[in-house]
């Protein structure tokens, strides 16, 4: 239910192109009959890599929270 809400919600709200996130504008990409597979896919990796860069480049503090443990 939170993935569906997380792509209704800006669909019935956000009127303007410059505003759509990231998943409407991705799913805006695939055409009804003949979606373009590798244009999708460039998007989602467009999308996604700032994302893994900030992940494994603060990784020992992410862990560090999740175990609850203060490195001194």
């Amino acid at each position: 239910m939170t993935s569906w809400n997380s792509y209704l919600w800006p669909l019935i709200i956000l009127q303007s192109d410059k505003q759509k996130t990231m998943t409407l504008l991705i799913s805006n990409m695939s055409s009804a009959y003949f979606p373009d597979y590798g244009a999708v896919m460039a998007a989602i990796v467009v999308a996604t890599l700032p994302m893994i860069i900030i992940f494994f480049a603060l990784q020992r503090y992410f862990v560090q929270g999740l175990t609850g443990a203060v490195k001194q």
